[in-house]
């Protein structure tokens, strides 16, 4: 394997300049796609639960709209920043995040239907930035 080291990336026209620390910051340490009305727990790539991820090794279904996502790799620390989304085409609404609880291995997420029932929803998406 070849290492490549630079101090800044651009694209091919010599634009939208990167150095390698605002990639490393601001790229996501971790994504998934899962269905959170799968069933069966813990969700996995290879049980079908979760459809596609990065750095996710499964999601453990904790009651209806409570999930964990288990990192892969751990985080350097807990201070991070979860983002995410849910979607159910016969339920309407937005899925709210309500709770971001978590450590080094894993995230504790919550999804709301308007604000107050927690809700499994069929398309389940969480990223994480730190």
């Amino acid at each position: 394997m070849s290492t490549l080291k630079v101090n800044t990336i651009q694209d091919a026209s010599g634009n939208n300049p990167s150095t390698a620390a605002q990639i490393a910051q601001g790229r996501a340490k971790a994504w998934v796609n899962f269905d959170g009305t799968f069933g069966t727990s813990p969700f996995t790539e290879d049980n079908g639960g979760i459809r596609d991820s990065f750095n996710v090794s499964s999601v453990t279904d904790n009651g209806t709209g409570d999930y964990s996502m288990n990192f892969t790799t751990a985080m350097s620390d807990s201070n991070y920043c979860v983002v995410s989304s849910g979607s159910e085409s016969s339920v309407g609404g937005a899925a709210r995040f309500i709770s971001g609880d978590g450590n080094t291995t894993s995230a504790a997420v919550c999804l709301t239907f308007n604000s107050t029932t927690k809700t499994d929803y069929k398309f389940c998406s969480f990223a994480v930035f730190s």
